[in-house]
């Protein structure tokens, strides 16, 4: 239960936030934190949580619009700490950092994996980070999934917070992934746009949605880079930021992202594989998915900065793979 100086949270709803339940939406900011849905229910019964200067029961259903007033509530142990794991710091200054995100690393908490994140990395590594991203997301402007590897960025406060969040939400970033794809694509360069949602049955995947209300509008652009025995090489744009958009939309393409377990049907690459022999030697163990490129505008003056993050060494090592062993032209 937080307490009455608890400190305060303020968000205007979005479009996408809007339709939902407020504790459900409440839970998705405290997911992964060691708050339970009974800690948010008791601030809701005592009036903590208001819309519009009103306190509101859990039921009720979020506008465009509306702003929702929420207090920190402190998790059931002592799990939420900071970690002062080495990060890949790209460029920091007083108001954001430029993270190029390892894979693996989970960006915040969720369904209860708290340890690892980037989340707890930079409260180990920044002594200010902003707060409007919610408790259990300090800094937090945007996300990259686990095995997605590049430039994340981080802001210290939150004025900068919702200056680049406003960005993101405009669609006035510009994104790029590289990407290593199964199956060679015949267009040198197509859009693929397709509503996406979460899937009817998985609740883990997402899925191209058309014809009905889960659909949201999801566009990417992507270009071949290189083409390989059986894989190539592709500059992926997100026009749209949809969870696990480039995936599913790849996959929808009928070119997976190599090592996507979700959408490729398989989580490790072997040199047997590639030679059609038995060696069992990992060649790579993780989603080729690597957001190579971000361009924004920074929240001092404006002025477009572009960051880049060199592909790592699991990815430059299965290119230089597929390169050797392509047939002669």
């Amino acid at each position: 239960m937080p307490d009455s100086d608890s400190p305060l949270h303020e968000i205007v709803i979005t479009a996408e936030q809007a339709g939902g339940r407020v504790d459900h939406y409440l839970a998705s900011q405290f997911e992964g934190a060691g708050v339970s849905r009974g800690q948010i229910r008791k601030a809701m019964d005592a009036g903590r949580v208001t819309i519009d200067g009103i306190a509101c029961k859990p039921a009720h259903k979020l506008s465009v619009g509306e702003r929702l007033v929420y207090p920190t509530i402190e998790p059931r142990s002592d799990e939420q700490v900071g970690s002062k794991v080495a990060l890949d710091i790209l460029f920091q200054d007083d108001r954001i950092a430029v993270i190029n995100k390892p894979a693996g690393m989970i960006t915040h908490p969720a369904k209860g994996q708290w340890k690892g994140t980037l989340t707890e990395a930079l409260r180990g590594n920044f002594a200010q980070l902003s707060s409007s991203g919610g408790p259990t997301r300090p800094g937090i402007v945007h996300r990259l999934d686990r095995d997605t590897s590049g430039v994340i960025l981080i802001a210290k406060d939150d004025e900068a917070h919702e200056f680049l969040k406003k960005q993101f939400q405009d669609r006035s970033t510009e994104k790029e992934y590289f990407a290593i794809v199964i199956g060679v694509p015949d267009r040198d360069r197509d859009m693929i746009n397709e509503p996406i949602g979460p899937h009817p049955r998985i609740r883990e995947r997402m899925a191209i949605r058309r014809g009905d209300d889960e659909g949201k509008e999801a566009q990417t652009f992507y270009e071949v880079l290189e083409r390989y025995n059986g894989f190539a090489a592709i500059k992926a744009l997100p026009k749209t930021g949809r969870t696990h958009q480039i995936r599913v939309h790849l996959a929808h393409a009928g070119h997976a992202v190599l090592c996507d377990p979700l959408y490729g049907g398989r989580r490790v690459l072997t040199l047997g594989e590639l030679k059609h022999n038995d060696d069992p030697t990992v060649l790579l163990g993780r989603t080729a998915l690597h957001a190579r490129r971000l361009a924004i505008a920074h929240p001092d003056d404006g002025q477009v900065r572009e960051f880049i993050a060199p592909l790592p060494q699991d990815i430059l090592q299965t290119q230089a793979k597929l390169q050797e062993l392509r047939p002669a032209r």
